[in-house]
């Protein structure tokens, strides 16, 4: 028979936040796949835990699955565990777990410790509804055409964020989100913990790159003002397209410039309404 995956969370900081149930699982199975094994060995040995190690790191996530697989076909059990939190959120993971799934090995979650519900907890998002985006891209231009696509989404926005990025995801986020209002959460768990409530313009302005440290969660929350419904956005390109004076490219322009909405939404609408006729 096939062994079983498990996919356990560790903590993201304070040790005494792993469960009874992930000690037990991380004591028993035959292997622990980690991300990053020198880390891990820390973790393990503070339980008196000396189940074997194998390394499981982004780099080598495709060869590492494929040899993982090969022993749980062979019976093994094997834990799967990132440096802090759940697996497979934004740490490698998600490659084993397809491959497994797809060859109907069990997997079984040991759920646990988490930066994003940590962070969302404290947000007070109502009705608890948010887009997790994960770690933004890290050049500036991709990142950018990333924002661009979430603008005009009414959702609460979650990323991850690196401390030599922040800057300038900050920087990004503003320019094109606009002012909104954010939480930054950062060393959560820790002892220098810290939950900012902010606006996006106030908290680069008061930004301290020199005393960041860690991982951060940055939640960005949706627009104060609704976007236009559909049928706004549609009578305004109508009205263009019956004057005749300006191109569709022009007409989108205008409507997304005077509505405040991503061209991208409004040129779908424009290709629809100037191709019908």
């Amino acid at each position: 028979m096939a062994g079983t995956l498990y996919i356990v969370a560790t903590p993201i900081g304070n040790l005494e936040d792993i469960t009874r149930r992930a000690l037990r699982i991380l004591a028993e199975v035959d292997l622990i796949a980690a991300e990053d094994t020198r880390h891990s060995k820390k973790l393990l040995h503070h339980f008196n835990i000396a189940t074997p190690l194998i390394s499981y790191y982004r780099e080598k996530e495709q060869q590492r699955a494929e040899e993982l697989i090969a022993k749980l076909h062979a019976g093994t059990n094997i834990a799967l565990i990132s440096d802090a939190g759940t697996p497979a959120i934004s740490d490698p993971g998600a490659i084993v777990v397809n491959m497994a799934r797809q060859a109907s090995i069990p997997i079984v979650p040991v759920p646990g410790p988490s930066a994003l519900t940590a962070a969302v907890s404290c947000a007070g998002l109502i009705p608890g509804e948010f887009l997790f985006v994960g770690f933004a891209p890290p050049k500036s231009t991709q990142r950018c055409t990333l924002l661009r696509s979430l603008r005009d989404l009414f959702y609460p926005l979650v990323f991850y964020e690196a401390p030599h990025r922040i800057e300038r995801f900050l920087k990004d986020c503003l320019e094109i989100l606009g002012d909104r209002e954010i939480l930054w959460a950062r060393e959560l768990s820790k002892k220098y913990e810290e939950i900012t409530h902010a606006t996006l313009g106030g908290l680069f302005a008061s930004l301290n790159t020199e005393k960041l440290r860690g991982e951060s969660v940055f939640i960005i929350y949706p627009p104060t003002v609704l976007p236009p419904s559909s049928d706004t956005i549609e009578k305004m390109l109508e009205k263009f397209y019956e004057q005749g004076e300006l191109s569709m490219k022009d007409s989108c322009k205008e409507v997304a410039e005077t509505l405040g909405v991503g061209r991208t939404s409004v040129y779908q609408r424009a290709l629809h309404i100037w191709n019908k006729r």
